[in-house]
């Protein structure tokens, strides 16, 4: 993917940035510092500049309008700059403030580097941008109305309201029927969703190489238990059946109550998020990182 913008001057960059690490104040400072004299614009959502005494610069300007977005967080602020996107081909520099970071990929002493590298000289940065996919989840609700639609980085659940209950779920694959369901909830994950609760479900990792749509049932009450592969381009529909009401979730976020008769689509976006990343470590080392494997 090429840059947005051919030229190098008066580049924008919105800042994400995780509210309660102490690190982010000081890294956004370093940024604007190179920033500014050199006519670029800076801006943070008007709740990430107040949570960390940076008012100045709290804006309502979209993300989308950025030439590069720097995220300052944990995975969770990651997902939370992908979704202020809304699907635009905007890169994402993410440096790491937060705790497991599967996503990020600069320390953030070396983000106002990593900026200036890429705003200056992309082709000579030593990042290149790696595209993940994203699901694209509508919801139709029985009683009518427009679909409501959302992007997911990692997942959408289907999970149950009440504890102590199972809800039912009419599995369709491109219009097919393929099983009911009878469990805490559903998983549809991307690749890049296959270490975060899919994997806590038992499900497979995948690397975010492959494009496919993971299904996976959390604690089901049923023979078929294991975890479903679909390539990128099936479509899943799910259907609360019976009289127990679901939620849906998507990436950690509670977006929408489900009641029986409601379907959620679940698709490959059109749309993808770009991630500045060094050549190394390959996903396969990070894993290993992240949960000690072959230790001693």
């Amino acid at each position: 993917m090429a840059t947005r913008r051919s030229d190098r001057a008066g580049r924008g960059v919105v800042v994400v940035a995780h509210h309660d690490r102490p690190a982010v104040r000081e890294v956004v400072e370093a940024l604007r510092a190179w920033l500014q004299p050199r006519g670029h614009r800076l801006w943070m959502p008007v709740e990430d500049a107040a949570a960390r005494g940076l008012g100045d610069l709290g804006s309502a300007r979209p993300a989308s309008e950025a030439d590069l977005l720097v995220c300052l967080g944990g995975d969770g602020t990651i997902l939370r700059a992908v979704h202020l996107l809304d699907g635009a081909a905007v890169p994402i520099l993410a440096a790491h403030v937060g705790t497991l970071g599967y996503l990020a990929e600069v320390e953030p002493s070396e983000a106002a580097a990593a900026m200036a590298a890429w705003l200056e000289t992309p082709e000579a940065s030593g990042f290149r941008l790696d595209e993940r996919m994203l699901l694209g989840v509508s919801l139709r609700c029985r009683a009518g109305g427009p679909p409501l639609e959302w992007r997911a980085l990692n997942e959408v659940v289907i999970e149950r309201q009440q504890s102590g209950h199972t809800v039912w779920i009419d599995v369709t694959i491109d219009g097919a029927q393929f099983a009911r369901y009878s469990a805490d909830g559903l998983i549809v994950a991307t690749p890049t969703g296959s270490t975060a609760y899919n994997m806590s479900a038992r499900g497979p990792v995948v690397s975010p190489r492959q494009r496919a749509l993971i299904l996976t049932p959390v604690s089901p009450h049923m023979l078929f238990d294991r975890s479903l592969v679909l390539d990128e381009t099936e479509t899943l529909g799910l259907t609360v059946v019976g009289t127990r009401e679901a939620d849906v979730v998507v990436d950690g976020r509670r977006v929408a109550a489900l009641e029986p008769g409601d379907v959620v689509t679940c698709a490959r976006s059109s749309a993808s998020a770009c991630f500045l990343r060094r050549g190394a470590p390959e996903f396969h080392q990070v894993v290993r990182m992240k949960f000690g494997l072959g230790d001693d």
